[in-house]
C-alpha cells in the first residue's frame, strides 16, 4: 500500500521538554500506514507541524507583515516585495509550500488519529480531541497567512494519500477560504477538548490553546468584517475568569514590555513560536535586526525615517524637558527607548533620525545590553493580549456600519488608552461621551492604526493592519489607512511607482510563484501578474 505523503516523520521522541518538543528536523518525507499505532505517533506528526510553522518566521511571516508597509524594512538588499515589484518567479517571495506541508500535518492527524486511538488503549477521546483541536488550529492559521497574502488558494482538507499523485487544485475564493478557517476554529472549540493550559509553561504558550483558539478567530471576523463577532471573541480572551486566561501586563514599565520578548513567554502571551538555546535552538533574529550592521555583517533589518519618527515624538512626549538630542534619559520609556526601537550602536535618539532598529529580539534583561550569542533563541509572538485589545477597539470602530455610535466609540477609546497608559503616554482623550463625539469614525480608526505601528513593530502584522483597514466598508479609507500610510513610510521605492501599484486592489497581493503554476494546470495567475 501507498505510503502517506506527509513531508514527515519517522521521530521517535518524548514530549517531555521543549527540546524533544520542537528539537528534531523532520527526516523522512513519508509516514507508513503502520505508524498509527499509540498516542505518541501522533503527538510526533503534530510536532512536525509547528516545528514546519517556526520555519517560516524569517523568510514568510516577518517580510509578508513588514515589508510593504515600510515600516520595517530589508536594509541588506532592496527587494522587491518593499518596492512593489513582486514577479512570479521570486521564489524567495512566492513560495507557500510550507503552509502547505503544515496543512498536510493537520489533514493527516484529523484523518489518522482515530486510528491511533483504536489500537492505544490508553490513548484516550480526550486526548485524542484535544489533538483534534491543536490540528484545526495549524490548518487555519496557515490558511489565514495565505488568503491574507494571495487573496484565493487551493483549499485541500485531505491529506495526501499516494506519494505519486499529482495535486491538480484550482484556487478556491477568499470568501470560502474565510468561512472554512472560520469552520475549523469552531470545530476546534466543539471537541470541548481544547487545553486552557498545559503541563510547562512554554507548552501553554507554545501549542494552541482554547486562549490561541479566540484571539485566531477574532483576527478572522476583523478580516472578514463580521464585527460583533470579532467583539465577541475579543471578549472571550479580555473578560475571561479563569486562572489560565492571559492577562495584559499594565504596568507601565521598560521591563514588563521586554519581558514579554526576553525571556518571553509571559502572562500576556497567547501564542509565540519558541525556541531555547539551552536546548540547541536558536535563531537568528538577534543578528538580522543588529542595530550596529557596521560590527553584524549579516544584520538585516533598519527602522524607516517615517516610523523613526513615531518613536521619537513619543520619546519626547514622555520625556518632555528632560529630552536632549542625542542623550540617554532617565526617565523611561517602556515601548520606545531599548523597548521596541533603537538608535543605531553608540548614537543616541534625536530629531529627524533616518534610520531606527527594531530592539525586541536584540534586548537582553539589562536595558542597555544586547544579548549574548548564547541566548540567541528569542521567541516569536503571533499573539498576545495587546492585539486583541486594539482588535475590539476596531471592532468598536467599525460594528454600526456607518458612523459608530457615541457608546461604540467611548468603548474604543477606553481601549486605546489602555494600551496609551501601559507606553506611559497621555490618554488620546477624555473618557466621556461628549468628548469621544468631537471625533471622527476615520479619526480614531486611524489612532488604532497608530498604536498598532507603535506597539508591533517587527512582529509581522502592521502590513495586515493596514490592508484589513484599507478595504473596510468597501474600501472607504483605502486612501488614508492603506495608502497614504504606504506612502509615508515606504521609501523604498519612488512615491509615483506606489501610487501607480496602490490603485489597484489586485496588487494588494503575492503572485503565485511560477513552479506551481508549471505542477499545476488549474492554477491561474493572480491578476495583477498577468
Amino acid at each position: 500500500m501507498k505510503k502517506i505523503y506527509v513531508m514527515l516523520l519517522s521521530l521517535v521522541l518524548l514530549v517531555a521538554s521543549c527540546s524533544e518538543f520542537l528539537n528534531v528536523t523532520p527526516e523522512n518525507s513519508q509516514v507508513a500506514d503502520d505508524y498509527w499505532r499509540t498516542q505518541q505517533d501522533v503527538e510526533n506528526v503534530l510536532i512536525g507541524g509547528y516545528y514546519y510553522l517556526r520555519s517560516t518566521v524569517v523568510d514568510y511571516l516577518i517580510p509578508w507583515g513588514e515589508c510593504r508597509a515600510g515600516l520595517v524594512y530589508n536594509d541588506k538588499s532592496n527587494t522587491r516585495l518593499q518596492t512593489w515589484q513582486m514577479q512570479a518567479s521570486n521564489t524567495s517571495l512566492c513560495d507557500w509550500s510550507t503552509f502547505y506541508k503544515i496543512i498536510n500535518v493537520a489533514n493527516t492527524v484529523l484523518a489518522r488519529a482515530d486510528e491511533a486511538c483504536q489500537n492505544d488503549e490508553t490513548y484516550t477521546e480526550a486526548a485524542r480531541n484535544s489533538h483534534y483541536s491543536e490540528a484545526y488550529f495549524l490548518r487555519a492559521l496557515s490558511y489565514f497567512y495565505l488568503v491574507r497574502n494571495f487573496r484565493d488558494v487551493p483549499l485541500l482538507l485531505e491529506a495526501y494519500q499516494d506519494d505519486n499523485v499529482v495535486i491538480n487544485v484550482p484556487k478556491t475564493s477568499e470568501d470560502t477560504i474565510v468561512a472554512q478557517i472560520k469552520a475549523d476554529i469552531k470545530a476546534a472549540l466543539e471537541t470541548g477538548a481544547a487545553k486552557e493550559n498545559f503541563a510547562t509553561t512554554w507548552e501553554t504558550k507554545g501549542r494552541a490553546t482554547r486562549w490561541a483558539l479566540y484571539a485566531l478567530m477574532a483576527d478572522v471576523c476583523l478580516w472578514k468584517g463580521d464585527y460583533a463577532d470579532a467583539i465577541t471573541y475579543c471578549d472571550f480572551v479580555l473578560n475571561a475568569n479563569s486562572v489560565n486566561a492571559p492577562r495584559f501586563m499594565s504596568t507601565p514599565s521598560r521591563s514588563v514590555f521586554m519581558s514579554m520578548f526576553n525571556p518571553g513567554n509571559s502572562n500576556e502571551s497567547i501564542f509565540e513560536l519558541q525556541w531555547n538555546q539551552e536546548e540547541n535552538q536558536s535563531n537568528n533574529l538577534p543578528i538580522l535586526f543588529d542595530n550596529d550592521p557596521d560590527a553584524t555583517p549579516d544584520a538585516t533589518y533598519a527602522v524607516s525615517e517615517g516610523a523613526c519618527a513615531d518613536f521619537v515624538n513619543e520619546y519626547i512626549e514622555i520625556l518632555g524637558e528632560e529630552f536632549e538630542e542625542g542623550v540617554p534619559a532617565t526617565k523611561e520609556s517602556p515601548r520606545t527607548y531599548r523597548a521596541s526601537f533603537s538608535p543605531k550602536e553608540g548614537e543616541g535618539i534625536s530629531r529627524g533620525m533616518s534610520k531606527g532598529y527594531v530592539w525586541k529580539y536584540i534586548g537582553s534583561t539589562t536595558e542597555d545590553k544586547k544579548r549574548t550569542t548564547n541566548y540567541y533563541d528569542p521567541n516569536f509572538i503571533i499573539y498576545r493580549v495587546a492585539d486583541i485589545i486594539l482588535m475590539k477597539a476596531e471592532a468598536c470602530l467599525l460594528v454600526d456600519g456607518g458612523e459608530p455610535t457615541a457608546e461604540h466609540k467611548l468603548e474604543a477609546v477606553k481601549l486605546i488608552n489602555q494600551i496609551r497608559r501601559r507606553a506611559a503616554v497621555s490618554d488620546f482623550c477624555d473618557e466621556d461621551l461628549t468628548m469621544v463625539e468631537m471625533f471622527s469614525q476615520e479619526e480614531l480608526l486611524n489612532q488604532v492604526l497608530d498604536q498598532r505601528k507603535l506597539e508591533f513593530l517587527g512582529e509581522g502584522k502592521i502590513w495586515y493592519d493596514m490592508l484589513r483597514m484599507g478595504r473596510a466598508n468597501n474600501n472607504q479609507y483605502k486612501n488614508s489607512l492603506l495608502v497614504e500610510q504606504v506612502l509615508n513610510y515606504n521609501s523604498c521605492a519612488s512615491v509615483s511607482w506606489l501610487k501607480s501599484v496602490l490603485t489597484s486592489d489586485n496588487a494588494l497581493f503575492l503572485p503565485i510563484m511560477s513552479t506551481e503554476l508549471e505542477r499545476n494546470d488549474k492554477l491561474i495567475q493572480n491578476p495583477y501578474y498577468k
